[in-house]
């Protein structure tokens, strides 16, 4: 049994992740942790386990064998590196730095120390991406020229039952969250096209407010690749019914995911116009599952640090590229 700490109720996912690990059979919640005291205490209530108010506390305690982190992001790095150095397994909601250098700083410590990490990047388990990387892998595409991905929803929009949008206040702390719509809801759009194109080499992005809530509420960015390649990404608080969406251009074929809706037309095909699959691949395990599987039996995951690392990247280019009107080379931020 894994007993795990759950480190706060910040994030919105922290009540997702609290659900997960209660239906994994494998994981067990033991305390609780979190910056806000008074909230601490009433989650720890709501789920009848003891309310640590004292991180070093809590980390020394040997029966604790795992952190789950759903902390402001300004916090995960001291938060990581503490737990890893004192043998703690982590599980960490994105991203999982504001910098580069953070990054790899935290993913050190994990190597050193010999504990497990997982990033919740849940779009790499669906079966949608398995089929894409599947279509890629059989060169169904020819040669990619174009990704293009929207990740989107309505949560800073106003309306008569949350006249300030349905998220919550704290995700507009720039000092906490790091950004809005990009750092947050655009690590989805990243993360795919940085496994299903490759490691970018440039970034151009504007990341605008147009509600003016101290971050960003819609984003675009333009990533460059060696081969020439391009990946359009799009994110938004202010989208009210936009699907998700998920496009391949490639120069014998195209690949069109939005929402259920898979469609493939390829010059490799037997038939001619769109093919819908009769059917997709199955997910892979969720993260937390995954995360699981590596403590008990040493299991490989499907999701990498340099998962991790690389969507930090392209944040901190993005934030960059938007702070001085231009288009920022990668090799300048790994530097």
């Amino acid at each position: 049994m894994i007993r795990v700490a759950l480190l706060s109720k910040w994030h919105v996912h922290a009540v997702d992740y609290e659900k997960e690990a209660k239906e994994n059979p494998f994981i067990e919640i033991h305390s609780v942790w979190d910056e806000d005291a008074e909230r601490g205490q009433k989650w720890a209530e709501e789920l009848e386990v003891p309310f640590e108010p004292d991180y070093e506390r809590l980390l020394s305690n040997p029966d604790i064998d795992g952190v789950i982190v759903s902390t402001p992001t300004d916090l995960h790095t001291e938060l990581i590196l503490a737990a890893a150095r004192n043998g703690k397994h982590v599980f960490t909601e994105k991203v999982l730095a504001f910098t580069v250098e953070e990054c790899e700083e935290i993913l050190e410590a994990v190597r050193q120390n010999g504990v497990e990490f997982m990033i919740s990047l849940p779009r790499l388990t669906k079966n949608y991406y398995v089929y894409a990387q599947q279509v890629l892998d059989e060169k169904l595409l020819g040669t990619l020229t174009m990704f293009r991905c929207r990740v989107a929803h309505n949560g800073s929009v106003p309306t008569k039952e949350n006249p300030e949008g349905w998220l919550p206040e704290r995700f507009y702390n720039r000092e906490q969250a790091g950004g809005g719509a990009l750092i947050d809801l655009g690590a989805h759009p990243i993360y795919l096209a940085n496994r299903l194109v490759g490691e970018p080499t440039a970034v151009t992005a504007r990341l605008e407010s147009m509600r003016n809530l101290g971050v960003d509420d819609h984003a675009a960015v333009l990533l460059e690749y060696d081969s020439g390649a391009l990946a359009m990404l799009e994110t938004s608080f202010l989208s009210y019914g936009s699907p998700f969406q998920l496009e391949l251009y490639g120069t014998e074929g195209t690949l069109m995911i939005e929402g259920d809706s898979v469609r493939l037309k390829s010059s490799h095909l037997d038939q001619d116009g769109w093919v819908t699959p009769s059917e997709l691949p199955d997910d892979l395990p969720m993260p937390m599952e995954q995360w699981a599987e590596s403590i008990l039996n040493g299991a490989a995951t499907s999701i990498s640090h340099k998962d991790a690392k690389l969507l930090t990247l392209v944040n901190q280019a993005a934030a960059v590229s938007h702070k001085e009107e231009q288009r920022v080379q990668v090799k300048d931020i790994k530097s």
